[in-house]
């Protein structure tokens, strides 16, 4: 791999902290990226279920079916918003999409009933993987003042 070459000069205790930060930066907002989409799918999965049921209270004509076909909904959006914000982590390169990411499997956990929150925190640890995985740029040709 052509990344490391330049590594020969360099000590061996500089050039593992190299390579623990060419990792930070490269594999963990790639895991983010995809542990979200898996959140998401599961968590559309989990949406439908509870649509489900909430059609089936509805059909019984029970108390607060409206409800939980509400949460359902909710449940379906924030988990489309975490697939397409997922998608977009594994190729960012600012952290903007995992921070979008955090606040949509917060909301969705909150709007989406009990069965989709539990995937929305499997999204929240996706978006905090994005978010440290982002390094931060550095502003060139930009002269710092005296």
């Amino acid at each position: 791999m052509d990344y490391f070459v330049f590594l020969q000069d360099i000590p061996i205790l500089d050039r593992n902290i190299v390579k623990i930060m060419f990792w930070r930066e490269i594999y963990m907002k790639k895991a983010g990226g995809i542990i979200a989409l898996i959140a998401g799918v599961f968590g559309v999965i989990s949406a439908g279920i509870t649509l489900l049921i909430g059609g089936a209270a509805s059909a019984f004509e029970a108390e607060g079916a409206g409800t939980v076909v509400g949460l359902g909904w909710g449940g379906v959006i924030f988990s489309f918003l975490v697939i397409i914000l997922g998608a977009i982590c594994i190729g960012a390169k600012s952290k903007i999409p995992g921070i979008l990411l955090i606040i949509c499997s917060l909301a969705g956990a909150i709007l989406g009933g009990t069965i989709v929150a539990i995937f929305m925190v499997l999204a929240l640890i996706a978006g905090i993987l994005a978010v440290i995985g982002t390094k931060k740029k550095e502003i060139t040709g930009v002269e710092k003042p005296a």
